[in-house]
């Protein structure tokens, strides 16, 4: 493979990958699929899914940590660590916004646009963040690390926002659930 391409295979993957991951999850954000006949064990996802960003914030943390001190084993572990929860999460969400209706935001005033703006700007960048990441992995584990490290400036930031962000409209929206 040369060092300075990916191969077609690969770029197909991480295109493919980019697109259909946010197009399904729009598509489940409408569609009732009935995943959870039981639907009681459901309205537990969004705390746990705040639980799973907030974990993966400070994996990811520990990752810079790591890889600033020259511990590659341990920055790859959390890498690994970050990029499984994101899977986990990934279900998670689908499962939810699957089964439950999605809930309206009640907040009035100053408090309501910048819930707004956190909202819109943690989907779009979460958009982002997939191809970043997997090009990221991609380099990384084909050790063409001066194409990691370039594409992990935008990746990490961007990861790092999602994250911290879903947190924090998680908590903004709480209030308003109704189950």
């Amino acid at each position: 493979m040369n060092s300075g391409t990916i191969n077609k295979p690969t770029q197909w993957f991480v295109g493919v990958v980019s697109v259909v991951v946010p197009l399904l999850v729009a598509y489940l954000l409408y569609a009732d699929l009935g995943l959870a006949a039981d639907k009681g064990w459901v309205y537990s996802l969004p705390g746990l899914n705040a639980v799973i960003n907030s974990a993966t914030a400070i994996i990811l943390i520990l990752g810079l940590y790591f890889i600033k001190k020259g511990d590659i084993a341990k920055h790859k572990t959390m890498m690994l660590s970050a990029l499984a929860l994101g899977v986990i999460f990934l279900v998670s969400y689908i499962i939810y916004h699957s089964s439950v209706s999605s809930t309206a935001y009640g907040g009035q005033g100053a408090i309501r646009y910048i819930y707004y703006f956190l909202l819109i700007s943690h989907i779009l960048l979460s958009i982002v963040e997939v191809p970043l990441v997997l090009l990221g992995l991609i380099y990384a584990f084909t050790k063409r690390y001066e194409k990691h490290k370039r594409i992990v400036r935008w990746a990490y930031p961007v990861w790092l926002y999602v994250s911290v962000t879903g947190v924090i409209v998680y908590l903004m929206i709480s209030p308003y659930y109704s189950f």
